[in-house]
């Protein structure tokens, strides 16, 4: 696992009490390559299954908080300088308690709701890679990676719906492009891409796992795995994209 990046390795997953964060923290602790994981999340813990594991560094991070995000950042600089690979996985589709529904027409639209998709879905990730870009490793490869979504590429929407969700999954797309595109001038082995993980058996996707194809609900250890070995393949020149859990390239 991850044989394309330097041995030694710093891990840094953001939202690492969900899901997919949760899952992608277990496999990197237990990757042998991967001398230490920055586990962050709203609230600092470190996870009974964790207790023995000496890679593990756990932390506190609100990505609602542009000061919590620049806090993490330095702590992570602090404790190891530059970093080879940081993973954003937060993402929120609906939250009732908070108005958040996946809208099926137009007519659904609320502007506090969208407000908030966009607060999670984009704002929070793209400060993460406001702060975190500038601790990536500048000597070997190293990575950026944020979890989008497919129904967030324009050109593959076909049956429109979940407004806000698309809408924050796209515009997120486009400020993944921008900070690659940025990234290349200082770093030219690094790499800022989005990542999607498919349908996980998680709270987000549960209410809508019903018309999900046999064999196409993952677990969420499923899909961590094949967005580290989907991360493993990348080059360079794939900077700046969305890649599926099995490696292909989401059009825009």
């Amino acid at each position: 696992m991850l044989t394309s990046f330097d041995n030694a390795l710093t891990a840094v997953v953001i939202g690492a009490t969900g899901g997919i964060g949760s899952a992608l923290t277990r496999q990197l602790l237990d990757a042998e390559r991967v001398a230490r994981v920055v586990a962050l999340s709203r609230h600092t813990s470190r996870p009974d299954e964790h207790a023995d594991r000496p890679k593990l560094v756990p932390g506190v991070i609100d990505l609602d908080d542009e000061a919590s995000v620049a806090a993490a950042a330095c702590t992570v600089a602090d404790l190891a300088g530059r970093v080879d690979l940081v993973l954003v996985s937060v993402g929120v589709l609906q939250d009732p308690a908070r108005g958040i529904r996946p809208e099926k027409s137009w007519r659904n639209l609320d502007a506090d709701a969208m407000a908030a998709v966009f607060r999670t879905n984009t704002i929070g990730p793209a400060l993460a890679m406001k702060h975190f870009l500038p601790l990536l490793r500048r000597d070997a490869k190293a990575c950026f990676a944020a979890l989008s979504a497919r129904v967030g590429s324009i050109e593959d929407n076909r049956i429109g719906g979940w407004h806000a969700y698309r809408a924050s999954k796209a515009a997120l797309n486009q400020i993944l492009r921008n900070g690659a595109i940025e990234l290349a001038r200082k770093a030219d082995r690094a790499l800022c891409v989005g990542l999607h993980p498919g349908t996980v058996d998680t709270a987000l996707s549960k209410p809508f796992q019903r018309n999900v194809p046999d064999g196409k609900l993952f677990t969420p250890d499923q899909s961590a795995g094949r967005l580290l070995a989907t991360l493993d393949a990348l080059a360079p020149g794939d900077s700046g994209h969305v890649f599926a859990y099995d490696g292909s390239r989401i059009p825009f």
